[in-house]
Order: structure tokens, then sequence, then C-alpha cells
């Protein structure tokens, strides 16, 4: 039995919160968060361990892994710590806020010989399909690929009539959050894209949008070319109600185009992202999570791994870089 700590019980951190204890080889034993409401929350639930310090977790012999799921300015101190606690890691998404972050992770977790995978749940859905459709050759040659991810960011709302939640400051300071819409959702986009095509990526540039005048993109295209000739377009924004997350991919021999989202499911969906209404152990989070717990058990490799996740903030650095300006 692998015994879980986990760090941050925010909005992602309630779905695994109630992933763990679906799990059969495992088992949630302490949680750490600052929040009073939080730890609250999982003592009502029968965890005896809570504290308001990970530190303190992290300090306790019996646990053999953590999930990460705090903000992404956190995410460096926090990795390194676990790591050196010997501790492995699920690490949200993004890796890190920066690439200078990012390497310091890999380089710690690779050191510390602690198995590290980084959440990225659209490989545990239903998008998983496509990739076995790409190696099978049933497209053909890919020529065009087109992700999109679009919902509604930091400005969640809990019900069909739209009443916002609040908004923790640090999703506006573009310090603490690495960038805006485009690192924030098209990580995930480009993660599931190199996943198909098992290729490098030779250029990438962007067309960021700011539609609510942040200060940073509220929306964003990112303009992909693979090694082997593959283009690929994200398409990522933070500005509606309906949620939709979209795969397209063209091919000579055959088109696949894949979506989840869309009016009827987006309140069940908000719901879940808060904890608040849990989805069957088939969600990719239960499907992520599990995955993770048999590769700590069966002393496998996890993918993504963290320097396939520190690799996606290499190119979306690039894409930040590289910007066309609006006409």
């Amino acid at each position: 039995m692998v015994n879980i700590g986990l760090i941050g019980l925010g909005r992602i951190g309630k779905i695994h919160f109630h992933s763990s204890m679906r799990l059969k080889n495992a088992r949630l034993v302490a949680v750490a968060d600052t929040s009073k409401t939080a730890r609250h929350f999982a003592k009502a639930q029968g965890i005896k361990k809570v504290y308001d310090d990970y530190a303190k977790l992290l300090e306790d012999s019996n646990i053999d892994c953590v999930v990460i799921a705090l903000p992404t300015f956190l995410h460096s101190k926090c990795a390194i710590m676990a790591a050196e606690c010997k501790k492995h890691i699920l690490l949200e998404k993004p890796l890190a806020r920066n690439v200078r972050e990012g390497k310091k992770i890999v380089s710690k977790v690779q050191k510390a010989g602690v198995k590290t995978m980084v959440g990225y749940p659209l490989r545990f859905s239903e998008f998983a399909k496509i990739k076995k459709e790409v190696d099978n050759g049933q497209l053909g040659d890919v020529v065009n690929a087109y992700g999109i991810n679009i919902w509604q960011g930091p400005f969640l709302t809990i019900s069909e009539n739209s009443i916002p939640l609040p908004v923790r400051d640090w999703w506006f300071n573009p310090e603490l959050t690495g960038g805006g819409a485009l690192i924030d959702l098209g990580c995930h986009m480009i993660n599931l894209l190199i996943w198909y095509f098992g290729d490098e990526i030779v250029s990438v540039k962007s067309m960021l949008g700011h539609r609510f005048n942040m200060p940073f993109e509220d929306h964003a295209l990112c303009f992909i070319k693979f090694k082997q000739g593959i283009s690929a377009i994200v398409n990522v924004g933070w500005y509606c109600l309906q949620n939709t997350i979209k795969i397209e991919l063209f091919g000579t021999a055959k088109t696949i185009s894949m979506a989840i989202g869309g009016p009827a499911k987006t309140s069940s969906r908000i719901l879940y992202t808060l904890g608040i209404k849990p989805r069957p152990a088939s969600s990719a989070f239960y499907n992520e999570l599990d995955y993770f717990i048999k590769c700590v058990m069966n002393d496998l490799k996890p993918s993504p791994s963290a320097a396939d996740a520190l690799r996606d903030l290499e190119i979306i650095s690039l894409a930040y870089k590289n910007q066309i300006q609006h006409t």
C-alpha cells in the first residue's frame, strides 16, 4: 500500500483528494494547506494528519509520495524539498514559472532519484485514443494539427447562472504565474501534440491577445512546426463560459476530430473542478493518479516526466519571445 501526502487543497487539489480516496493500492494519509477551511475539509473527510506547513508533511517518513497542487510560483521550492526528502512526486502543470526554475526541479529530482511526473490529465482521457490511431498509421501521414483549449480560466463560475467565484491575487501577477493563458492552457495542448507525434519542434511563434487588459495574455494562438513537417496551431483562451477542449488531426488517409466540453457538460465539469461533485473513478484525473501510483509500486518511470514538462516550458518560452504583432 502506497501512502500519499497531498499538498494544496485548492481547485485541482480537491480533485486529487477525491481521486486518491478511491484508489485501491494507495491511501491518502496526510494533507497540507495554509487555509483553515481546507484543513477542516480534510479532517471532516477522515484525514488524521493535517498540516498548515507542507515541510511538516514532508518530514513524515511514512509518506511514500506527494501530490503537489500548489500555485505555480510555489512549485520549485516545494518539489525540490520533496525530492530532498526522498518523496516520489506528482506535480501539477506547468512544471514551473520559467525554464530556469524548471531546470532546477529536473536537476534535483534526477539527483535524488525520485520518480517525478507532471500532471497532464488529457493524456489519460479520451484523447489517448488518438495516440493509438497515429501510432497505428490509420491517419496516414499527418499534415496539419489543431488543438483548442478554451474555458473560463481564473474566472470560474459555479453554476449555469454564471455566478463568479473569488479569484486569488496571484492569478493576476505575471511574476507569480509565469504568463497567462498560453502557459496555463497551452502547455496541455503542446504536451499532447508532442506525445502524439514523438517529434521535435523546430519553430514556434505566437500571437497574444489581451481582451481583459490584464498584464498578460488572456488568449493566444501558437504556431508550431515539427521536424517531420507537421504544422500545428494551438488556440487557447480564458474568455468563454462554455468550456471546449478539442483536437483535430488532418492526415493523408484520414482526419480525426475529438472534443470534450460544450453547453451540456459545462456545469458538471465546473462542479467537478471544484471538488463539489466528484466524477466516477474513470475520470482522467483518477486515471492519471492511478497510473502514477502503479509506477511507484512497480518501480517504473512515469510519463510525462519532469524533463518532458521542461521541454514544454522551453517551447512556451520561445513562443513568448517570437510574438507576431497584431495589425
